[in-house]
């Protein structure tokens, strides 16, 4: 049990962690155009909201819209409850939990592997990219399939999937919006700090939901996700502050976390339909991707001599 409960938690922070990654860089970049105490303002109280607020409350969001018979107190409840009915309610959404978040992150996988800039690890990035209009193909077929899938055992699974789907291009277009702000906020000398914070703790609720979907293929417990959210979410910041040039240097370290986010999404869209896995498959695969991009990024490195 013990063993459990540690390979779970480990696995949250660290794809909590490299799924920030893009986040924290951003973070890095805006925090050197405030002064010292703006800086100090944002890294402590944002740490706080980023951590207790935004990603405390979403996993319980996620789980009442999965049971809306419960309101949001009885799921708060409910998450740190023995009662069986209670766990009856919370098993029986289990595939809707499932498929919606699968959805969700096999699109932002699908959207980074044709849309995005990115430096190819392999060849085949590449001819993907350039065949970059084909996502809207790709991610029209997921969806025909994912539905029609869910209609033949269960219709609510269709809404499940259509409501992670509108959900990815919902955050898809906040990024996109930050990308855009970003530069100009390092050009702009109008923008106020205070509206510069604010900025920082909307991308990062924007970016946090990544985290917190993906957590729910390592486990359905609503306080290990927020122990292990919570420990990434902390460690990112430390990076934000001492460590950001140099996670940037990992050249490949974005794709392993895409190629991570795509095989999560993978997991649980199949056992939302029924596959069962057992529970360290998830962090394994995760942490054997992050191992195989983290060494090609070092090998990298010792090439250019720049580690």
């Amino acid at each position: 049990m013990l063993w459990n409960f540690f390979v779970v938690v480990l696995g949250l922070a660290i794809f909590e962690i490299i799924s920030s990654v893009d986040n924290a860089i951003v973070n890095a970049h805006v925090l050197k155009t405030l002064p010292e105490k703006y800086r100090k303002i944002f890294l402590f109280w944002g740490l706080l909201f980023a951590v207790f607020v935004v990603r405390g409350i979403l996993p319980f969001l996620i789980v009442w819209m999965a049971n809306p018979a419960l309101t949001i107190g009885g799921v708060m409840t409910a998450v740190f409850s023995n009662d069986p009915q209670i766990k009856e309610y919370l098993v029986a959404s289990k595939p809707l939990l499932l498929l919606g978040g699968g959805s969700y992150l096999f699109f932002v996988f699908l959207s980074w592997l044709f849309l995005e800039e990115k430096k190819y690890a392999f060849l085949v990035e590449g001819f993907i990219h350039r065949q970059g209009v084909w996502f809207y193909a790709a991610s029209s077929i997921f969806t025909v399939a994912v539905v029609y899938i869910s209609l033949k055992i269960n219709p609510t699974l269709a809404l499940a999937a259509t409501i992670g789907i509108a959900a990815f291009f919902i955050t898809d277009g906040f990024k996109k919006n930050a990308e855009e702000q970003e530069k100009k906020m390092l050009t702009s000398h109008s923008m106020s700090a205070w509206s510069k914070i604010l900025y920082l703790e909307i991308l990062d609720a924007s970016f946090s939901i990544d985290g917190v979907i993906g957590a729910f293929a390592f486990t359905l417990s609503v306080p290990l996700i927020l122990l292990g959210n919570g420990l990434g979410a902390f460690i990112t910041r430390e990076f934000t502050i001492k460590g950001i040039n140099l996670i940037s240097k990992f050249a490949y370290l974005k794709n392993g976390a895409m190629y991570s986010i795509g095989m999560l999404g993978t997991l649980m869209v199949a056992e939302s339909f029924g596959k069962e896995y057992p529970f360290w498959l998830a962090p394994l695969n995760m942490l054997i991707l992050i191992a195989i991009f983290l060494g090609l990024s070092i090998r990298e490195l010792r090439q250019t001599k720049t580690i």
